[in-house]
């Protein structure tokens, strides 16, 4: 069996698609893949073409009837002996994860590992996976509501956390009997390989996980209007998802949809201001601020406003940031490519000009190759900003003084976005309203912005349809059948 071949030109690694088990041997065209700390070449990855997303759907498909009518608890051992793995593993994969992403390697180490035990998480639903029996209005009649799996499931993933989400995709699908075709990011693929490549030493059965890499008009767009497809779970921006949703109508196909987020914090009077700069600056300069559910806009009560900002400044300007393959005690890494970085510069110099003012940073950072911007505070910011309504995606933290939590609720529910938000106080009443008023699917009370596997990672407006994690998530991946049984 092929695995990986090494280019006779070079010592870069050319991977392979997986299909129905095996990979397999390209000789279409390629995608390069570049560390973004510095611009290295680090791998080729396919470029597939319909008729090997066509080879996918159809190696899953005649999987899936197979592999669902395993009981639950065989489907979940599989699961654990690859979370096993990744474990074995896991100091190479966040190597490989830091590379081509650009997040700092205790980072990548935590996503790896998470990613380890969310397989086990998912893994321990297979004895929990219930029906109901619901009452009859007729004599002698049982009505029972089955769950069943809704067949092949189409898995398209971000470049922000890779390699988590691959289990957040297929754990769920596969322990509730569906099969899975994933597409990578192709700005990050080479952790999902490496995954894979672990994968295949399991000897999960031929067609229940195959993956195809490409751009997202070439295979996502043949994934997401394929017939074949019961269900897409999609995780990126909202134009792409509008894009999937356009794609996926003809064929009425269920979708699961986490889009973007720009989430507010809420800093109130008595709150503790050093615990809310550190929980907000953890929350901002994670992963180079490219988290959808990080935190992307404050709210600052007006009687803390100055030293509160002042807190901030001095906790971002300390932030120690480069490529984090020569540094192991980073903070952040590069932005992902020249895109992203030229996103970041242009919104920053949107909002100078709109009246914004540099508290600290606001420009690219003078560290040598790669896409590094220097960690950014800016006050002075309004709610007609561009920076205060749109995604960032960047180590940029714009500030907004209120006079209370109803103007600062007000302000955080006008959005087209509604993920994560947070909010810092020492009442309990306080956090108790701002929960009740807040137009959004999580939040959080005085600690940093990061969901729990056994949560229910869910948004409402544009951040997307649908969820992930816990009980609520893996549902999504099932169908329910009512069976009417008279006696």
């Amino acid at each position: 069996m092929i695995k990986l071949r090494e280019s006779r030109m070079s010592e870069i690694p050319v991977y392979q698609n997986y299909i129905n088990g095996e990979f397999q041997p390209h000789s279409a065209s390629y995608i390069e893949v570049t560390n973004p700390a510095n611009g290295e070449l680090l791998s080729r990855v396919p470029n597939a073409d319909t008729s090997e997303v066509e080879a996918a759907i159809t190696a899953a498909k005649k999987a899936q009837k197979a592999w669902a009518a395993k009981p639950a608890i065989e489907r979940a051992q599989y699961l654990h002996k690859i979370a096993d793995k990744l474990r074995q593993n896991a100091e190479h994969l966040a190597a490989v994860i830091t590379k081509e992403q650009g997040k700092v390697l205790s980072l990548a180490t935590v996503e790896v590992n998470f990613t380890a035990d969310y397989l086990d998480y998912m893994a321990g639903w297979a004895r929990r996976i219930e029906g109901e029996i619901i009452t009859s209005d007729r004599p002698g009649e049982n009505i029972f509501m089955f769950r069943k799996p809704l067949g092949v499931v189409a898995g398209i993933l971000p470049w922000n956390f890779p390699f988590f989400l691959i289990a957040r995709k297929m754990a769920p699908a596969l322990i509730t009997g569906n099969t899975i075709v994933i597409k990578p990011s192709e700005e990050t693929p080479n952790n999902c390989f490496e995954f894979t490549r672990l994968l295949d030493e399991v000897d999960l059965p031929a067609g229940v996980f195959n993956v195809v890499c490409g751009t997202g008009y070439g295979v996502g767009q043949a994934l997401t209007s394929n017939s074949q497809i019961d269900m897409i779970s999609f995780t990126g921006s909202v134009a792409t998802g509008s894009a999937i949703m356009a794609a996926a109508a003809p064929n009425v196909t269920k979708l699961n949809l986490e889009l973007g987020g720009k989430a507010p914090a809420i800093v109130l009077e008595d709150a503790d201001l050093d615990l809310a700069v550190n929980a907000i600056k953890a929350s901002r300069v994670i992963n180079t601020g490219q988290v959808c559910n990080c935190a992307e806009r404050i709210y600052v009560h007006t009687a803390v406003a100055d030293k509160f900002i002042e807190k901030l400044s001095s906790a971002m300007a300390a932030t120690r940031y480069g490529d984090p393959m020569k540094q192991s005690d980073l903070e952040m890494g590069p932005l992902i490519n020249q895109a992203s970085l030229d996103k970041v510069i242009s919104m920053v110099s949107k909002a100078k000009s709109e009246g914004a003012q540099v508290i600290t940073g606001g420009k690219v950072a003078d560290i040598g190759p790669g896409f590094h911007y220097e960690p950014t505070v800016l006050a002075g910011c309004h709610s007609d900003m561009e920076i205060m309504q749109k995604e960032i995606f960047g180590p940029v933290l714009p500030v907004q003084v209120v006079a209370s939590l109803e103007e600062a609720v007000e302000l955080a529910n006008a959005s087209e976005y509604g993920l994560t938000s947070s909010v810092y106080t020492r009442d309990l009443r306080q956090a108790m309203r701002a929960i009740d008023l807040l137009d959004y699917g999580e939040t959080y009370i005085n600690r940093e912005n990061f969901e729990a596997m056994q949560g229910f990672h869910a948004g409402t407006r544009k951040s997307g349809i649908g969820g992930a994690d816990g009980k609520h998530g893996l549902y999504e991946y099932t169908r329910t059948h009512v069976a009417y049984v008279q006696n």
